[in-house]
């Protein structure tokens, strides 16, 4: 009879996973010798000592990455890394490539890497796309985790990389996490980042402990609240459902829209096609082809994202707290963040100091941008907007911070009263209002509208 209790005990652990086998782990470095690994793009030395595979930077060259012979497409993968000095650079390559071709001819890795960067910036931990798209996170989307890397002493990184999702750890602090359908599968690569001073040749990075998993494999959930940058139209990762966001359009109907001081969606002058909702051209008239959208549900504190394509010198704009109560003609009053094609409209050039260029508080507050994280025509472009509780506002542009304010505020009400909005009384600080995509006669785009409110 204890036979049969002891049998029957163990099935059912069995059964229930009680008793199942941790993560199976293979080391991707032996520790003595750099079998399994090669030398690409740059010259840079790659060396085993104490355990550790070693960088170290030399004049004259390019980027250099130490990359697997193998390539992996779902992982994860752990490793420890050290960086000895802020004036130093570093990353980790996943899912990665190789152009032969590429960089005139001295070749050239691309795809996406984790960033090691330990300068004041302070955003390791982030994604950036090595050799095509630039910063995918910044870690300016993530602020509490800029102290996690330490210089100087060994740092504990994580990486997950399954099916379309890559999230990042660095001494077990959740850093950031991409939904990206770009690439399947690559090598992994250890960065020597290129110098531009003979001072800085000799400086080294560590590595050791490298390990990967590709069996068994389970993503993490990420910590609520954390931004997802998301590139696939449309859709909500189970991270962003977990944070509350949920999309304003689905990419396929007007569903939560109507037209501004109307009960339906226009009839005519927007168009919904290819998962993209978009304000047709007509000669650059201010709602005077469909007129402005908003959605039926008001808004107090809230996080919006939303991407926007614009077509040569177009204007448009999104708007928030707005409340519909002016009746007046041509576009809905609220506080706008600005949508403009900044080389070729010439209102970029008119308000004062650029507050009506790309991303800025219209005619209120100039967004500073770094020319580097504007995507230029042709390309889609992620505009952010962050009402806390508080009332503190946040415009980002393609994960950057480039303005806040306080609405309400003495400075806040200092600046309306010298601009367009003076008439209108309290403009913007009403407790709560619709959001709005502005028709303002130009052909402009938008897609992967969600919303998260804050409390």
């Amino acid at each position: 009879m204890k036979k049969q209790l002891i049998l029957t005990f163990a099935s059912l652990t069995l059964a229930t996973g009680l008793f199942a086998q941790k993560p199976s782990w293979t080391s991707l470095f032996d520790g003595k010798t750099l079998n399994g690994w090669k030398r690409l793009a740059g010259t840079a030395d790659y060396k085993v000592e104490d355990g550790a595979i070693v960088g170290t930077t030399v004049m004259g060259s390019g980027n250099s990455f130490l990359v697997t012979d193998k390539e992996y497409d779902n992982f994860i993968l752990e490793m420890d890394v050290r960086i000895m000095d802020t004036t130093s650079n570093s990353g980790i390559q996943v899912r990665s490539h190789y152009d032969p071709a590429g960089h005139q001819g001295k070749g050239l890795v691309y795809g996406c890497q984790l960033e090691i960067d330990p300068s004041s910036r302070r955003w390791s931990g982030g994604i950036y796309d090595e050799g095509r798209r630039d910063w995918l996170y910044p870690v300016s989307l993530n602020p509490a985790a800029h102290d996690a890397f330490k210089v100087g002493q060994y740092n504990h990184v994580r990486i997950e990389c399954l099916d379309h999702t890559m999230k990042t750890w660095i001494n077990g602090t959740a850093i950031a996490s991409l939904s990206d359908a770009t690439d399947a599968k690559g090598f992994i690569g250890l960065q020597v980042h290129a110098i531009s001073k003979a001072a800085l040749a000799g400086e080294k990075v560590f590595f050791k402990n490298i390990r990967i998993q590709t069996t068994d494999l389970h993503s993490t959930v990420f910590p609520k609240g954390i931004y997802v940058v998301n590139t696939i139209p449309n859709t909500l990762t189970r991270d962003e459902k977990n944070s509350g966001w949920r999309l304003l359009f689905d990419g396929k109907t007007s569903n939560g829209w109507i037209g501004a001081y109307k009960k339906t969606f226009p009839e005519k002058g927007w168009e919904i096609k290819d998962g993209k909702i978009s304000v047709l051209a007509s000669e650059g008239k201010e709602g005077a082809n469909g007129g402005d959208i908003v959605t039926p549900d008001e808004f107090r504190a809230f996080d919006l994202s939303f991407d926007f394509f614009l077509t040569p010198g177009a204007n448009s704009g999104v708007k928030y707290f707005v409340t519909l109560e002016e009746n007046n003609t041509g576009s809905a009053i609220g506080l706008e963040y600005q949508v403009l094609d900044d080389t070729l409209h010439p209102d970029a050039k008119l308000g004062r100091n650029g507050d009506r260029t790309m991303s800025s508080l219209y005619d209120l507050i100039p967004a500073k941008k770094q020319k580097r994280f504007i995507h230029p025509m042709g390309q889609w472009n992620t505009g952010r907007i962050i009402v806390y509780p508080n009332n503190h506002v946040e415009h980002y542009l393609n994960g950057i911070k480039v303005l806040e304010y306080e609405r309400g505020s003495k400075e806040y009400k200092e600046l309306v009263a010298i601009s367009k909005y003076k008439k209108w009384h309290n403009f913007g600080e009403a407790p709560q209002g619709h959001l709005l995509l502005q028709d303002h006669g130009n052909f402009v785009s938008y897609r992967s509208i969600k919303v998260r409110e804050l409390k």
